[in-house]
């Protein structure tokens, strides 16, 4: 394997993304879900960053090209073969399901489908092992993606605890990526400007004299919810059930190109699987006790405003306020009063058991989104639907001050 080649390749192929339409189309499809985050941001803090979503997507889509690279590696290494018929079928199917949850911006579940109706009715006609093998690449590169920049950009949210109904803080995880990628693609022939195939490879599919490197766009969506761990770490066990997933189907797929039964069991692991990883993240999450909830003295601190008067006395999530201008502080109001004063005052937090003092100079939003509170009602239900958007982000305007 020339793997100077193969890189050269596969530079020259995502180059040639920009002028694909489809490429566009994902890219806009991302933006669009992103501006509906943002509302659902200003809706629950009365304010956002004007064209953040934009900012969004194109962060996405820098992280979707580097997650691209790693899986069109990851595709050539393991053989992966693409055909027209399959990605006709593919990408009408995962957009129809996109748009009944978001998350199902998926190809798992599409591909499940797709692989099932050929083994049971004979159409459409796929290989279900490369199409299996696609869909766990994807998923190898969308873990790493989760690992690196699925925390970013949380949203806070009040939800009703499913262990004892009480109303606790947490985040709300939104992530959505363009991921370009380039696999492999016979050639008739031995054409010139492919690559030359060693007689073992690929591992999927039938030997040929060289093949050539096509680009694909997909899109990958991510959607948690954190309750007992920060979204970093909450990310991080994400990955690596994400990253196993990803192995056990590309080992399906691998085997099943010589044991057909197997091409039944990666059918069904695909979308089945998948289910199992988010079922095992929300039990983890119901399994452990809450982390943003009332605290015994002081006021919880779930999440603080980049840049604001909070933000740049240091204050952060998962921190509590005791003290504001010389006066202990054990509610929202009693806080919100404390600050509303005119002129620097100084504040006392603690963070992992050790006290701060800070000065804090007062802004028109002060920016801090409080731990719910007795009467505070959720915005967010655990099935992902929304209602009654009341959070506690310190404002003038809200509080008549």
């Amino acid at each position: 394997m020339n793997w100077a080649a193969v890189f050269s390749l596969t530079w020259a192929a995502l180059g040639q993304m920009p002028a694909d339409p489809v490429f566009w189309l994902v890219v806009a499809l991302v933006a669009f879900l992103y501006f509906r985050v943002e509302g659902l941001r200003k809706r629950a803090f009365g304010w956002t960053r004007p064209g953040a979503f934009l900012w969004e997507t194109a962060w996405s889509t820098l992280w979707g090209f580097g997650g691209g690279v790693v899986a069109s590696l990851v595709m050539v290494a393991a053989g992966v073969t693409l055909s027209a018929t399959a990605l006709l079928y593919l990408w009408p199917l995962a957009v129809a399901l996109m748009l009944i949850n978001a998350r199902f911006l998926c190809f798992s579940y599409a591909a499940g489908l797709l692989a099932l109706s050929r083994l049971l009715l004979g159409w459409p006609d796929l290989d279900v092992a490369q199409l299996m093998a696609l869909v766990a690449v994807l998923h190898l590169a969308e873990s790493l993606l989760i690992l690196v920049a699925g925390h970013r950009g949380a949203v806070p949210v009040y939800v009703r605890s499913p262990a004892n109904g009480a109303v606790v803080g947490g985040f709300a995880l939104q992530k959505f990526w363009p991921l370009p990628v380039v696999a492999l693609v016979a050639l008739p022939g031995a054409m010139s400007g492919g690559l030359a195939m060693p007689a073992w490879w690929p591992l999927l599919g039938a030997a040929a004299a060289a093949y050539g490197l096509v680009p694909v766009v997909a899109g990958l969506g991510y959607g948690d919810l954190v309750l007992a761990r920060t979204p970093r770490r909450k990310t991080r066990l994400q990955f690596a059930a994400l990253f196993l997933y990803s192995l056990i189907l590309l080992a399906l797929a691998v085997l099943s190109a010589r044991e057909p039964l197997l091409l039944y069991v990666a059918a069904l692991f695909a979308p089945l699987g998948h289910e199992g990883v988010i079922h095992l993240g929300n039990r983890l999450e119901s399994a452990a006790a809450p982390r943003y909830i009332r605290p015994a003295e002081g006021v919880g601190v779930l999440d603080v405003r980049p840049g604001s008067p909070f933000w740049r006395a240091g204050v952060r999530s998962g921190d509590v306020v005791t003290g504001a201008g010389g006066h202990a502080v054990g509610s929202r109001a009693e806080l919100l009063a404390a600050v509303g004063r005119s002129g620097p005052l100084d504040i006392v937090y603690y963070r992992d058991r050790v006290f701060h003092r800070a000065v804090f100079f007062p802004g028109p939003v002060p920016g801090l989104v409080t731990v719910p509170e007795p009467g505070d009602e959720p915005f967010w239900e655990t099935g992902g639907n929304r209602r009654g958007l009341r959070l506690g982000w310190l404002t003038w305007r809200r509080k008549g001050l």
